[in-house]
């Protein structure tokens, strides 16, 4: 397995390093972030090497890249990282906790699934997806690229989590419903009809709050 590089400076990449270095046969060799950002030349002593320079340091040949980015501008910044390291002919890694019980192969690459997460039997987790820990994944529900699902979120069976939706914590997601793309789903609401786009979604059972942007503070 090349060695790894993770994308960040912050705090998700404190935890991408602890996690990929205790629970992981991947070595983390160095961290990355675009040039405004770098405040340090190091990390737990590794270098943090400039993103617009990281071809000339680590060659998309030598190392694979990790993202596990937030759900900022509803998770546009963590796919517009993705897809440009992508263009670069870089390829991602995935990082699946040891204490999550998946029970699918049906996973792409730069997801960070913690610890708790169960997935079920014939469920499907699109590319850059960010799982945190203790979540439910019913059984042939979908969730497709470029989402973010926060803790101890239940999605039933035979539901579909469309693009740049973020599910915020204790949330539940009914059977067979339909989260359409960039919906902001708050804490602890119920979610039981299909959702339209683009908007919060608060309460139970869940009411359209107002719409929105990827301009939206999460």
């Amino acid at each position: 397995m090349a060695p790894v590089v993770i994308f960040g400076v912050g705090s998700t990449a404190d935890l991408a390093h602890y996690y990929l270095t205790h629970d992981s046969t991947h070595s983390v060799t160095a961290f990355t972030c675009e040039q405004r950002h770098i405040s340090q030349s190091t990390k737990f002593g590794l270098p943090v090497v400039p993103y617009e320079d990281l071809q000339s340091a680590f060659p998309p040949t030598s190392v694979h890249l990790f993202a596990p980015c937030t759900g900022n501008n509803l998770n546009k910044f963590r796919e517009r990282v993705y897809l440009e390291g992508k263009r670069r002919g870089y390829r991602f890694i995935s990082y699946i906790s040891s204490h999550a019980t998946v029970l699918t192969n049906m996973i792409g690459e730069n997801c960070f699934i913690l610890e708790d997460n169960t997935i079920q039997p014939f469920a499907k987790i699109g590319n850059n997806c960010v799982l945190w820990s203790g979540n439910h994944i019913g059984h042939h529900s979908t969730i497709e690229d470029h989402v973010f699902i926060t803790s101890h979120v239940v999605v039933a069976g035979n539901c579909l989590v469309k693009k740049y939706s973020w599910l915020g914590i204790n949330a539940a997601i009914s059977d067979r419903v339909t989260v359409a793309q960039g919906t902001v789903v708050g804490m602890c609401a119920g979610v039981t009809k299909d959702t339209t786009g683009n908007a919060v979604y608060v309460g139970v059972p869940a009411k359209k709050l107002r719409d929105c942007d990827d301009s939206i503070i999460l």
